[in-house]
């Protein structure tokens, strides 16, 4: 199943006791965790990495309650666990709904644990995470900023995901940063303290090169300050998505609308700059750009090529489509 069934039968209550974590999202799995363990008085053995001790977990899971109330077992790791076990552990499950069992599997060959393969006879829940989309990312950084009395904006969270590319992990952790604040947090706030593509804002890059300005000095200053070539590529290429999400919407409804285009409020000059940008080029030239960067990002993921080489060719080859 995937996130939004397993929040459905969160919300009805109808939740199994026994649960398979898995997918490209390490934070999502981090999170249903914690939430899923989030129960008072209960007794929890949680194991991280080579930690894990089949014997010492299973004893766990058989005994009763120290506390008098649920015994919680957690395994997170990237590491297989051999069938056998995790099925001795479900059934302890199974024979005890006191019981609850969680096996956060971080490694990227999750496809072991297909519910209707693997864990079919039993009640388990097996759910894949994949990495949140930009308005839900945005929303689990508001959420964190809101725990954490941290005023802060959907325009100056999203300009904070684009400098780590949509890393929420990573975003989630700078909002700590404004806690002494006690102001709204701006994108300039964001830019002096954070690290990443804020250095050279990733925006006015792309701006260069659809302007064909000349830009090597700025990629050579992202690179310098840590980031690498693909990172750069798929922001360039998220950048132009959202033009492309701009043009269609103006070209349908006569004018750009950023809470339905983008899921959040944006400031009125950068829905004014993204509009007039995005009405520059025609379809068939979003088309062109799409298909060379990812053509390019592909290539660059192949072993023993030289990175730097394509994204220049690459950034050229942009230049000479628009």
């Amino acid at each position: 199943m995937y996130q939004s069934h397993l929040d459905t039968h969160i919300r009805n209550n109808t939740i199994s006791n026994s649960f398979v974590l898995f997918g490209e999202s390490y934070f999502l799995i981090d999170r249903y965790t914690k939430m899923l363990s989030n129960i008072q008085d209960a007794s929890v053995l949680n194991y991280n990495q080579d930690e894990y001790n089949f014997n010492a977990a299973k004893a766990h899971l058989s005994q009763a309650s120290l506390f008098g109330g649920r015994n919680i077992l957690i395994i997170k790791t990237d590491k297989k666990i051999p069938k056998k076990e995790l099925e001795a552990f479900i059934l302890y499950c199974e024979k005890n709904q006191d019981n609850l069992f969680i096996y956060a599997y971080t490694d990227k060959e999750y496809k072991t644990y297909d519910k209707d393969k693997y864990f079919k006879k039993y009640s388990t829940m097996c759910v894949r995470f994949f990495h949140p989309k930009h308005v839900e990312a945005v929303n689990i950084v508001a959420d964190v900023a809101k725990k954490l009395n941290v005023n802060i904006d959907s325009y100056s969270i999203s300009h904070l995901l684009n400098i780590h590319n949509g890393d929420v992990a990573l975003s989630t952790n700078e909002i700590e940063k404004f806690i002494v604040f006690d102001k709204p947090i701006t994108t300039k706030d964001i830019d002096a303290l954070v690290f990443g593509l804020a250095e050279i804002n990733i925006d006015e890059l792309i701006k260069k090169i659809i302007n064909k300005k000349d830009f090597k000095e700025d990629v050579q200053s992202i690179l310098e300050h840590g980031e690498d070539e693909i990172r750069i590529i798929t922001a360039i290429t998220s950048f132009i998505t959202q033009l492309y999400m701009f043009n269609i919407y103006i070209r349908v409804n006569g004018a750009p609308n950023a809470v339905e285009i983008l899921g959040y409020r944006a400031p009125k000059f950068v829905v004014d700059e993204k509009a007039s940008l995005s009405l520059k080029f025609k379809p068939s030239v979003y088309y062109k750009l799409h298909e060379l960067l990812l053509s390019s990002e592909l290539k660059m993921k192949s072993s023993g090529v030289d990175k730097g080489a394509i994204l220049l060719s690459t950034l050229i080859r942009i230049q000479n489509i628009l």
